[in-house]
């Protein structure tokens, strides 16, 4: 049963917020940073495609290097820190208590982002892997999992220690994530790095890898805030709630199958690709119990609804065209044009991005007792990164099916497809320009927040903006 706040959109301010403010700051304080560090990469390999002389003269900076060095910075930088952040704090909301070993976790904060930095410079320095979403060096990746795991700890404990018996589809999600990223990543390292596989299966490996950091890591790491947001801000329980167990164990039971739809056509097992079609049609069944779950959505209001709401939409979409393009006859002219790139855009971006920003502006008033510092930003950070994905995955869309027809075309030459193309790549090229200005001003906005917070021992405004809990309680998801 949901405890509703007297205003929608409002939530009590607890010791398990103010205790954990400082990691949790730190954490999120790291993501930030880092998206705006992949954000330039983005806008330097965007600008690569439609001019590749950019920056041919630096080795650290061609394009296959470029490439990793934003998928590194953002998956592993921003988007790691960010729903790690949102699921610690989810997770010690719900249990009741405030969050144990915080400074085990501000150890792996560090450790964490230590490694990635040493990675960056690997891959920079070419000193790098050639497996999507593995590319820093393998001497870096034992210590993510370290890392991680001290951080993890006092999500952990929070779920072990809970004030309640039952238990709420947040939590779920974010036990998943938790234990589920370390597996995967163990797993990758030890077939692909250390005791590497030989021929096909390598693909196959890091096909089941690269599904798996979307569906049982981020995909989790994203529901958990929405899980817990929206009937906060919404003042009621989620409809359909008692099919959410079903969404949570199809997307653990299938989600990494769907890794073969990347091997069509490749010197695979005819299986494994048919496998992967099967399982992304079981997926859609997911999709539908979250999209039934989330229908009060569009009903609900607030800057954080609104910045969930578009990126639910966008996990819904990213379901479906997932499942559309795994068919072979489809695959044929989609598969390695862009718009794959579209795809990976309207999933990472548009769908787990904007869940985390909506989860951000929700969470980091809480946690500092005090508005944001500039609300007019915030609206603006939701306007301009929201045009800027619209536009970026319809400029990459438009291209891939250019591309693809061409590339079908023995006519064409690679001359004819470039031409063709190169105009939507300088479109795309305008739309990371535009979400690289949108997260500059979630860095200022953060900042200046997260220093007000730091330096008023008392938060003036923290009475009239929340209303304050008596006691310590666990609140429904």
């Amino acid at each position: 049963m949901i405890n509703a706040p007297t205003n929608a959109g409002s939530a009590e301010v607890t010791a398990i917020d103010t205790q954990a403010r400082g990691p949790l700051l730190l954490l999120l304080g790291s993501g930030v940073v880092w998206l705006v560090v992949s954000g330039i990469l983005a806008l330097i390999t965007s600008i690569q495609l439609h001019s590749p002389h950019f920056f041919a003269d630096c080795s650290w900076f061609t394009f296959g290097r470029s490439q990793a060095l934003r998928e590194t910075t953002f998956v592993y930088g921003w988007a790691a820190n960010a729903g790690l952040a949102i699921a610690l704090w989810v997770m010690g909301r719900l249990g009741g208590y405030p969050l144990r070993a915080l400074n085990w976790t501000v150890v792996g904060t560090l450790f964490w982002n230590t490694a990635i930095a040493a990675g960056l410079i690997g891959i920079a320095t070419g000193d790098m892997t050639s497996f999507s979403l593995l590319q820093m060096p393998r001497y870096v990746q034992p210590l993510l999992v370290v890392a991680y795991a001290s951080i993890g700890i006092s999500g952990v404990l929070a779920w072990s220690g809970r004030k309640t018996d039952g238990t709420y589809a947040s939590q779920w999600y974010g036990i998943a994530a938790l234990f589920l990223f370390p597996w995967l990543l163990c797993a990758a390292q030890a077939v692909l790095l250390w005791w590497p596989v030989r021929g096909t299966v390598q693909a196959i490996a890091a096909g089941w890898y690269t599904q798996g950091v979307w569906s049982l890591w981020l995909s989790p790491l994203a529901l958990v805030g929405a899980y817990y947001i929206v009937p906060k801000v919404a003042g009621r329980v989620l409809p359909s709630y008692d099919s959410a167990p079903l969404g949570f164990w199809t997307l653990i039971f299938v989600g990494a199958w769907t890794g073969g739809r990347h091997l069509i056509g490749g010197p695979v097992p005819a299986w494994i690709a048919t496998m992967a079609v099967v399982s992304a049609g079981l997926l859609v069944f997911h999709y539908l119990v979250v999209a039934l779950n989330f229908r009060i959505v569009f009903s609900a209001s607030g800057n954080a609804i609104k910045f969930i709401r578009t990126g639910l939409i966008a996990y819904f979409l990213v379901g479906a065209f997932e499942f559309i393009t795994s068919f072979r006859a489809i695959a044929v002219g989609t598969q390695f044009t862009f718009v794959a790139s579209a795809i990976e855009q309207l999933g990472i971006y548009g769908g787990i991005s904007m869940m985390f920003f909506g989860a951000m502006y929700f969470m980091v008033p809480r946690l500092t007792g005090r508005a944001w510092a500039y609300p007019g930003m915030v609206t603006g950070h939701r306007v301009v990164v929201t045009l800027g994905i619209a536009l970026s995955i319809a400029a990459l869309t438009y291209a891939g099916i250019t591309q693809g027809e061409g590339l079908l075309d023995p006519k064409s030459s690679f001359a004819q497809i470039f031409g063709a193309v190169s105009v939507p790549l300088l479109i795309n090229s305008g739309a990371q320009l535009l979400l690289l200005s949108a997260n500059l001003l979630l860095l200022v906005n953060f900042l200046r927040s997260a220093c007000e917070s730091c330096c008023a021992a008392t938060p003036a405004t923290a009475e009239s903006l929340f209303r304050q809990a008596s006691k310590l309680e666990a609140h429904a998801s």
